[in-house]
């Protein structure tokens, strides 16, 4: 009797590096994605979005930050804080909270995950970022980190300082970002399968399982 055969999906994942419902989002997708491994595999795909695109080299105070963005309080930001932790510790990701006090501009980091698309290390260069900045409180602007990051990923490092050092990728990632931002992604984690259905925010696992095996069954 032959094996069933499971649907495969195409899943964009808009986000960036310094959203911490992203990296919530991923791991609650990835669990998904276990979960239904059976009825469903996917083709996962990152696509840069930059929360603070102006942001200068030296970045800003977090708490500045927020209150100038958001109109935080420093006790608001506090309780957000917490709750981060809260549900990044749900589906087993460590933010340090204490170690993270700027936030920074995060261009670089999108043109090496383009290049790493074409590498087949995409994903694991995502995690490698979101570790530096969210668990490590690096700096995800610092070429040092990034090239850091792209040898945890499995990348050619020297290949990686090559880029970090020239304009390459740029134009193909700012064409990427005006692409979702037409098409009206203006917050993330968006994550859209089969470029028709989008789920947004950090869900809960269950919310993904649910899209995964809904979209699966439409197609």
């Amino acid at each position: 009797m032959s094996k069933t055969m499971s649907t495969r999906l195409k899943i964009d994942f808009v986000s960036d590096v310094s959203c911490p419902w992203c990296i919530i989002g991923l791991k609650s997708l990835e669990q998904a994605m276990t979960r239904v491994a059976d009825k469903v595999s996917a083709d996962l795909h990152f696509q840069p979005f930059e929360l603070n695109p102006q942001m200068p080299p030296e970045g800003q105070d977090i708490t500045e930050h927020l209150a100038e963005k958001y109109g935080a309080t420093p006790e608001q930001s506090e309780h957000t804080r917490e709750a981060i932790r809260e549900r990044g510790a749900a589906v087993g990701f460590s933010f340090r909270m204490d170690r993270r006090d700027r936030i920074y501009n995060t261009f670089d980091a999108h043109r090496l995950l383009h290049w790493a698309q074409g590498e087949g290390r995409q994903r694991e260069l995502k995690h490698a970022l979101f570790s530096a900045y969210f668990t490590e409180g690096e700096d995800p602007s610092s070429h040092e980190v990034l090239l850091r990051a792209a040898g945890t990923a499995g990348l050619d490092a020297e290949r990686a300082r090559q880029i970090l050092l020239s304009d390459e990728f740029a134009d193909d990632t700012r064409q990427q970002e005006r692409f979702y931002l037409e098409h009206g992604i203006h917050s993330v984690p968006a994550v859209i399968i089969n470029d028709r259905y989008l789920i947004q925010g950090g869900q809960p696992v269950d919310v993904f399982e649910d899209a995964l095996l809904r979209a699966a069954e439409a197609a």
